[in-house]
């Protein structure tokens, strides 16, 4: 990576600030204010952070938040939202007051300036009662704001006031050597005179006033996205794009299986953490790894990556037995019974895997005694005699996730036999306190056996040197990183991989015959079986580490044995594997307000969704909306129907319609010549942004971030067709009817990019989108020819009722009870009661209404604006607008306080 910076820039301030404090290796460059270091703009755009793969990141928190990523500290939502306000509202008057104080010499006036964002950090610090913006620890919101702040704050003839709170924020900054060094290079040790030569190369910025759009001090989380100003040479760039067509795009190929690693490609082997055979998965297990991993395959063959997508399901251990014995089944009929379940489960969610597979192979007892044999001949095993746990009243030993007790290390009361959920650490059964078994609820005898350990501590040398190598180079989520560094840190120990079962895959060595493999050392080599079982050629996926980039997908409890002990057993058989280069582990998704149990009857599984009348594509688009990159998150009716109604009924469905049916309608079908003026441009522009940030952030397998640039494109687009109204301009004159042509073709192309946008997340509405434009199968950009067809909409609306009965159905025991932090339903007047009804406060259709009428009402001010009319006109429109928005913030079930104004200057 190559970072461009120049000195006297206070945006560089940012990013140098956040390369000290992340320590990422990167190369700086100083240039000049005027140098054009991306090659696609024409004017200059600094700082500029070049990427290995030959992408620029201009923005300056952006840069700031890859950096912090990349050193696996991944930006939280209130992160985000803080970085959103200090784009929005802390910016515009920041430069102000440094054009004031740089140029004109009125340094004493800049207080009155940023008394409004100073105010708001205050009252957000105070209240929080942490030393930092985010919580605890240093984030990248406190180093960009800081660095953004440091010019003027440093200045001592500016004073905090009463602002205790920030100062002792801005202090902490101030004594870090990394924000000073950062100072240091920017500012030359000049103060604000340091940045004159900057200064006086930016325009002047628009005189102060109370900004109409969201008030300063408002909650970062209730502000809106603002409008992205475009340059002439993106139109321009947009615009030449948008000329070259379909020719540009990479045609699309069936693929030919076998699937095998190609030369000059990038070859991915992608895996989902195998799901037990005997459970039934739920959305959690089902986001957690196999949809996950779905989309990102999905948008990676869209890139032209040769990828192969292997899961299947887990068979071997005592869960499975006593399934068989609950069933009344052998333990090979309940795999084969439960085998088929889960593949038909994934096949109705559209998971398009390469091959789904089983660990119940001959091929897994081939390759995970040739890994024993291996391993053993290296002398990385032990014998050890351990003692175990043995339930006399079911008369044998428990496997390890059939015992529960009381955590050893944080006293959690509910941690299994091999791991704590809590504090993520992995235990030894004999270890818990008060232990019982999970079948009779009888406490468990300890009993010795001996058996066969791998060496950990012997591994432990090649497996950091691995890991510092694949954590710094790959994509390891941030949570991955932290869990493997806890276990090292906490020194490895030799791991039991054999235990005294039947169903399981042999031990060959004839001193432990009658044991079987540990299903933490057996399960992951079903990752390699099961690709031997797709093709004989399974080693050119799976011994060629140089020409294989391996994907990892999971849920945070199984990282652990996916970055330390099946790397061990691979780094101790030295036989040249291809080793975990991306570890990508979501947090866990919870069902309303409580957990998923199948016993209670709580929550949505696999086999359920199907019967609830909602497509597969919206249960898709709904999980992935949800999906707990960097928290835990949770499902909810409410919340589920209202992201249907809002943005795929509202946004992205009225969209698509809205172009295709004037294409119907008033142009035969065919998709009318199109003359761009700059407004056209305007909006291919921006469109083009949002689409490159959606590949970044794909890239970096940021799934749920991602869709949200799909859905700022349809808002563009419907907002792009409100103001330019075809509707009325088709029955006006030529020029107008040339104006409806080219707004209704400009609408349908851009209706193609988001069906491809779509494919990863929603393939059956992707393809259907497609079908209806008559579009090529090549299409991977903006350019359509052809006709097309609209015969009905792309979304159902979810309505109250239905929901309320699936909420009720799925909530088991919590199906009378209502959560305390909940919202109640909205009182309506009688009169309305038999048209609008509420679930928890929400009402989709008056949201429908009143987002429509924010939507005109925010054209109405822009229009003023424009037109210059009285201030007072303004004044009066923009209180209408405000008004419409807590409305629409009601209706969706916000319940927003109402936000105090900024101050103004009288």
């Amino acid at each position: 990576m190559k970072l461009f910076v120049s000195e006297g820039n206070p945006h560089c301030l940012k990013v140098l600030a956040a390369l000290e404090v992340t320590g990422v290796d990167c190369d700086v460059q100083y240039v000049n204010h005027e140098e054009r270091v991306v090659p696609f703009l024409s004017r200059p755009a600094l700082p500029a952070l070049l990427l290995p793969g030959g992408l620029h990141l201009f923005s300056p928190n952006a840069i700031c938040r890859y950096l912090f990523e990349v050193s696996g500290q991944d930006a939280s939502e209130l992160c985000n939202q803080w970085l959103e306000w200090e784009a929005t509202d802390l910016q515009p008057p920041l430069l102000q007051c440094l054009h004031m104080a740089v140029l004109q010499g009125k340094g004493s006036e800049v207080s009155t300036v940023l008394q409004g964002p100073l105010d708001y950090m205050e009252q957000s610090l105070s209240k929080g009662n942490t030393p930092y913006l985010t919580g605890e620890s240093i984030s990248v919101a406190d180093v960009v704001l800081w660095a953004a702040l440091y010019p003027m704050l440093s200045d001592p003839s500016l004073a905090f006031g009463e602002r205790t709170s920030v100062k002792a924020w801005f202090d902490r900054g101030v004594v870090m050597h990394s924000c000073q060094s950062a100072a240091q290079k920017v500012l030359q040790g000049k103060g604000l005179q340091g940045m004159k030569i900057f200064m006086q190369r930016q325009p002047a910025p628009p005189s102060r006033q109370c900004r109409d759009r969201q008030p300063c001090n408002s909650n970062p989380a209730e502000g809106e996205e603002s409008e992205r100003v475009v340059s002439v040479e993106e139109m321009e760039a947009a615009a030449l794009t948008w000329s070259k067509g379909l020719t540009a795009g990479p045609l699309a190929t069936e693929r030919q299986h076998p699937i095998l690693p190609e030369e000059g490609k990038r070859n991915l082997l992608v895996t989902s953490a195998l799901p037990y055979v005997n459970n039934v998965p739920h959305l959690g297990n089902i986001i957690g790894c196999v949809l996950s991993a779905d989309a990102f395959c999905r948008y990676g063959r869209l890139r032209g990556w040769n990828i192969l997508y292997v899961c299947g399901t887990d068979e071997y251990g005592t869960a499975t037995e006593n399934k068989a014995r609950e069933e009344g089944l052998t333990p090979q009929q309940i795999c084969d019974k439960y085998h088929a379940i889960h593949s038909n489960i994934y096949k109705w969610f559209q998971i398009d895997f390469d091959f789904f597979g089983r660990t119940t192979t001959e091929k897994q007892t081939e390759i995970a005694q040739n890994i024993f044999w291996r391993i053993h001949k290296h002398g990385f095993l032990l014998e050890d005699t351990m003692e175990q746990l043995r339930c006399e009243s079911c008369k044998r030993f428990l496997a390890d996730r059939f015992v529960e007790g009381i955590c050893p290390n944080c006293s959690y009361p509910e941690a299994r036999g091999d791991q704590c959920d809590k504090c993520g650490r992995l235990i030894n059964a004999v270890e818990l306190r008060e232990p019982q078994c999970k079948v009779c609820r009888q406490t468990p005898v300890v009993q010795s056996s001996k058996h066969l350990f791998l060496d950990l501590p012997k591994l432990e040398a090649q497996l950091e040197q691995w890991l510092d190598k694949s954590t710094s180079t790959g994509d390891w989520t941030a949570n991955a990183k932290q869990i493997t560094r806890s276990w090292l840190r906490d020194g490895l120990k030799p791991r039991c991989i054999t235990r005294d079962l039947k169903w399981g895959t042999p031990v060959p060595h004839p001193d432990f015959k009658d044991k079987v493999f540990y299903v933490w050392f057996d399960a992951p080599i079903g990752y390699l079986s099961i690709t031997a079982n797709y093709t004989d050629q399974w080693e050119k996926w799976w011994k060629n580490p140089n020409q294989v980039e391996l994907y990892n997908f999971m849920a945070k409890d199984n990282v652990p044995f996916h970055s330390v002990v099946f790397p061990c057993s691979l780094l101790g058989a030295q036989d040249n594997y291809t080793l975990v280069n991306h570890l990508i582990a979501t947090e866990y998704l919870n069902y309303e307000d409580t957990k998923f149990s199948k016993s209670r009857g709580v929550g949505v599984f696999g086999d359920m969704a199907k019967d609830t009348g909602i497509p597969a594509d919206v249960w898709r688009f709904y999980l992935l909306y949800v999906r707990p990159e960097g928290q835990d998150s949770a499902f909810s009716w409410a919340d589920m129907a209202l992201k249907n109604n809002s943005e795929l009924l509202n946004n992205l469905g009225n969209f698509i319609n809205r172009g295709g049916m004037f294409v119907t309608k008033f142009f035969e079908g065919i998709v009318p010549v199109m003359e761009l003026q700059p407004e056209d441009k305007t909006l291919l522009a921006l469109v083009g942004w949002e689409l490159q940030q959606y590949i970044q952030l794909l890239d970096k397998v940021k799934i749920r971030d991602a869709l949200r640039h799909i859905l700022n494109i349809s808002r563009h687009g419907n907002q792009y067709i409100q103001v330019n109204e075809p509707w009325k301009k088709i029955k006006e004159g030529d020029t107008e009817r040339q104006r409806a042509g080219t707004v209704t073709g400009v609408s349908v192309n851009i209706a193609c990019l988001l069906s491809v946008m779509l494919l990863p997340y929603m393939p059956a509405v992707s393809q259907t989108i497609r079908d209806q434009l008559n579009a090529p199968p090549s299409c991977v950009n903006t350019m359509l020819q052809g006709t097309g067809t609209f015969v009905s909409p792309l979304f159902q609306k979810l309505e109250v009722d239905q929901i309320e009965a699936l909420k009720k159905r799925f909530g088991g025991q919590q199906t009378t009870a209502q959560s305390a932090g909940s919202p109640q339903p909205a009182a309506a007047p009688a009169a309305a009661t038999a048209a609008v009804a509420s679930v928890n406060g929400v009402d989709p259709e008056r949201a429908k209404q009143l987002t429509q009428a924010v939507t005109e009402q925010g054209e109405k001010v822009r229009a003023l604006k424009t037109q210059k009319a009285e201030k007072a006109a303004i004044t009066a429109e923009v209180a209408k607008l405000l008004d419409l928005k807590k409305q629409l913030a009601a209706a969706e079930g916000k319940s927003p306080e109402p936000a105090p104004q900024k101050g103004k200057k009288k």
